[in-house]
């Protein structure tokens, strides 16, 4: 699997030559693929907004996790598991995953920089409620005509007792007059002696010698019978006293089953055809949200750590799980003059107020959202690969 995580570090000197450095290590030692990610100047805002804006946008970011990851889940549920059809459909932009995410641009036209930050959150809050709310609506649509077309096969192509009877009775079968029904038992078999034994006896208005086998499987036979029309009731009830089963049966009835099945086969593959392609429409475009998203948490999250004027670097690292370890060590050590509590103390960090010493006062954890993830030295952000199935 393919860990991807998004960083971002100050544009001092230090900072500059350590990102240098480590865009020569990983091409030495090929530990990780490492490329710039582009975010717009986008507009601050006051200072403290940004604070309760990161816990949000820390909610939204797992709310749209959440929606990526169901509606891939429905797109391989309805698509049966074939995943080279499920990967079809899963792009960005009509890019596959991971090609969208390293030549990431930001869409201005959609998520208009000159907004708000919390305007542009509020355009992807939107986006990703609702598609999770039509999503939940779509899928039940989708399922309840999918369990219906199996229910009426089970019934069809199941047993003797709700199988369709019309590849097995023909209308010579059948004697029906003005006084005269034929009706077709189910019978075990195990009970077919019962059976030839005590028919004629069910009703005084049996024709007798009437029955015939028709059709047997493993486990059960289909006999006929004629009888008189007044005495079907009777028949009926004493039949299902000797346990045998009278099968409602009808050529009108039979054939409005499998008229059934049909209609509701091809109202299947109508559904199945719009839900995928509405699957793979939204799929993208909460997909594209997301990443946005990121950028968005990167912004607010630099400003809060290394202060105004503006002034970062954000980087998309793409590594195996494997040398996830290693990659983690080298950032470390490279950026470790970012770390506040190496440089103040808690008696330091009292009283600080200018924008560019915000870094000293993030340590302390009393901002809502930012001690719910890993503290690094530098800012990082995890894309859960996991969700895209990357591997």
């Amino acid at each position: 699997m393919t860990d991807l995580w998004l960083i971002s570090v100050p544009l001092d000197k230090t900072s500059s030559n350590s990102v240098e450095k480590l865009k020569r290590t990983l091409s030495k030692t090929n530990l990780a693929s490492c490329c710039k990610f582009s975010i717009p100047d986008l507009k601050v805002g006051i200072l403290d907004s940004l604070l309760s804006m990161s816990d949000d946008l820390s909610k939204l970011d797992t709310l749209t996790e959440s929606v990526i990851k169901k509606t891939y889940q429905c797109m391989r549920e309805v698509m049966e598991q074939s995943t080279d059809k499920v990967l079809e459909n899963t792009l960005a932009k009509g890019v596959d995953l991971m090609s969208y995410v390293t030549k990431f641009q930001w869409d201005k036209a959609k998520y208009p920089t000159a907004l708000p930050l919390s305007s542009l959150a509020d355009i992807i809050n939107k986006e990703v409620s609702q598609v999770e709310t039509e999503l939940k609506s779509r899928a039940a649509a989708y399922n309840s005509v999918k369990t219906s077309l199996q229910s009426l096969e089970h019934k069809l192509d199941g047993n003797m007792q709700t199988r369709s009877l019309n590849d097995i009775v023909r209308k010579e079968d059948l004697v029906v007059s003005e006084y005269l029904t034929t009706l077709l038992v189910v019978v075990t078999r195990g009970s077919y002696l019962q059976w030839e034994r005590t028919y004629e006896s069910l009703s005084e208005f049996v024709v007798p010698r009437s029955s015939r086998k028709l059709y047997e499987d493993g486990e059960a036979g289909v006999f006929s019978v004629t009888l008189f029309k007044r005495a079907v009731c009777e028949f009926k009830a004493k039949a299902q006293e000797s346990k045998f089963t009278v099968r409602e049966y009808g050529f009108d009835l039979e054939e409005k089953k499998q008229q059934e099945m049909k209609q509701l086969s091809v109202h299947k593959k109508e559904q199945y055809g719009i839900f995928v392609c509405w699957l793979k429409v939204h799929f993208s475009e909460v997909f594209i949200a997301w990443i946005h998203l990121k950028g968005l948490r990167v912004f607010v999250e630099s400003v809060l750590r290394y202060g105004l004027p503006v002034n970062y670097q954000a980087l998309l690292l793409q590594t195996d799980r494997k040398r996830s370890k290693k990659v983690r060590e080298e950032l470390d050590s490279l950026f470790m003059h970012l770390d506040p509590t190496a440089t103040a103390s808690k008696t330091d960090v009292k009283g600080l107020t200018q924008p560019s010493l915000l870094p000293l006062l993030l340590v302390s954890c009393d901002i809502p959202g930012l001690c719910q993830q890993e503290y690094f030295s530098y800012i990082c952000f995890h894309i859960n690969t996991n969700v895209l199935e990357i591997s």
